[in-house]
């Protein structure tokens, strides 16, 4: 066994669980229980209540949204962060890589682009079968970047990145996905953002997706641009409360010294981005180190997105299925106050989170089994309260870019006129899908499926060719 592989036995709770807290099983409890009674009281109750699976869902997305709004408020009078003159930490890129020759040329020219150039890139090859590595070699030589090419029996993007976690001895690493493009500043925001702060661990920077050519790719990524920029406010939001969990894999950034203390990622977990936080902050509650996470919104990227309903499904199905995987084992956190808002906040709300799709398929389920069996008394208060929520949604959109372009700056690549327009369509064409491909995830989790699976590359690979 490595020493990485003891220090993950060490600290993992899936391999050394802790005692959950009778607060965890309550508020699971109480979370299915209520979803129970909301699906049986559709079928019991034949007046306006009768929909009370959706009110109820309605209702809570509502909250979360007037969360992110408070949260968020400050952003209003937002300017760009400038990257300082702090102490220069060393760092060092980690690019997981299966069958990625038609992208890699691209993304390593994004790093050798940057105005802050990283001291190390190592790309792990997880047993490709194509020719990566000559295209590693060609493309560094070309670019004059110092790439390092780590041939790797096939193991999952895990394995690949706990060899190259042990190969870069910098102070900080980044991971980079192989179809994900920095935008020139972002190492440098990612390298000052840790300078400057020593109890930052971990930080993601905001990504923008990208889904090539195609009516249907630009329908994908037009949809997925505002939902972009509404989960990163949201994680701007949680980040403030100091309940940040989701660090984005695609462009992250971490303290080595302690990813590699905790065991760096779990190779069975099917989000090990999302995992690692939980056990970097578990440990750091436990002891007493008082480590936290950032979002960036200087540090910018553009990553390939899902741009068909099938590889849309399989994308949200299996973080779905990581995200109740984790959850799983980290109940010992959930409603415990030992984790600070973590415990007492943000996973409470996790655990609602894992029956979110399924109240918004069953709520709109519901509207369509009204419509069709002319239950208009029922019908038209619950179409007048979706009414409302897309009036909701709507103000919140076009007030989020708004936000989004003080964040992020200029060139933000989005509009009121977009963000209008997806406000109103989104009910119908994608909030179902979402749902659908989350709701999926159910059935990845009970079948502890770990496959980690090739992606088809279309729109970086068009850049690459280009």
């Amino acid at each position: 066994m490595s020493s990485l592989e003891e220090s993950f036995a060490r600290h993992s709770p899936r391999l050394r669980p802790g005692r959950v807290p009778l607060a965890a099983y309550l508020i699971h409890g109480l979370v299915v229980a209520l979803f129970a009674g909301l699906v049986a009281r559709a079928f019991w109750v034949d007046g306006p209540f009768a929909w009370s699976a959706g009110l109820v869902y309605v209702g809570y997305d509502t909250f979360l949204l007037g969360f992110t709004a408070v949260q968020t408020w400050r952003l209003r009078r937002a300017r760009p962060r400038r990257v300082g003159d702090a102490a220069r930490p060393t760092l060092g890129v980690l690019i997981a890589a299966y069958n990625e020759a038609s992208v890699l040329p691209a993304t390593l020219a994004a790093l050798a682009a940057q105005t802050d150039r990283p001291d190390r890139v190592f790309v792990a090859d997880d047993g490709s079968g194509d020719d990566t590595g000559a295209v590693v070699r060609e493309s560094a030589a070309a670019l004059g970047l110092e790439v390092g090419w780590l041939r790797l029996p096939r193991g999952g993007k895990a394995r690949a990145l706990n060899a190259a976690l042990l190969a870069c001895e910098t102070d900080l690493v980044m991971t980079v996905d192989a179809d994900t493009l920095l935008a020139p500043g972002a190492v440098a925001a990612m390298r000052g953002a840790f300078a400057r702060d020593p109890g930052l661990v971990a930080a993601t920077g905001v990504l923008r997706p990208i889904c090539g050519a195609g009516v249907a790719a630009q329908m994908f990524q037009w949809f997925q641009t505002y939902e972009y920029v509404r989960n990163f406010l949201s994680r701007y939001a949680w980040m403030r409360a100091d309940g940040l969990l989701l660090i984005s894999g695609a462009f992250a950034g971490f303290r080595r010294a302690p990813v590699v203390e905790v065991g760096g990622f779990d190779t069975d977990c099917l989000v090990e981005d999302y995992e690692l936080i939980h056990r970097l902050r578990r440990y750091s509650a436990q002891a007493g180190l008082g480590w936290h996470t950032a979002v960036l919104g200087e540090a910018v990227a553009t990553t390939e997105a899902p741009g068909d309903v099938r590889a849309f499904l399989r994308q949200r199905r299996r973080w779905f299925g990581g995200f109740l995987q984790t959850q799983y084992w980290y109940l010992e956190m959930v409603g415990n106050p030992a984790f600070g808002r973590l415990g007492t906040a943000m996973l409470p709300v996790k655990a609602a989170d894992t029956l979110q799709p399924l109240y918004g398929l069953l709520a709109a389920g519901l509207l369509g089994f009204y419509l069709v069996t002319g239950r208009f008394w029922i019908l038209v208060p619950a179409g007048a309260v979706t009414l409302g929520k897309v009036g909701v949604d709507l103000a919140f959109h076009l007030w989020s870019v708004r936000l989004y372009r003080r964040w992020v700056g200029r060139g933000a690549g989005v509009s009121y006129g977009m963000a209008f327009l997806a406000a109103v369509t989104e009910p119908l064409l994608f909030q179902p899908v979402r749902h659908l491909g989350a709701a999926l995830g159910w059935v990845v989790f009970f079948s502890g499926s770990r496959r980690w699976g090739k992606q088809r590359r279309v729109a970086l690979a068009g850049i690459a060719a280009g």
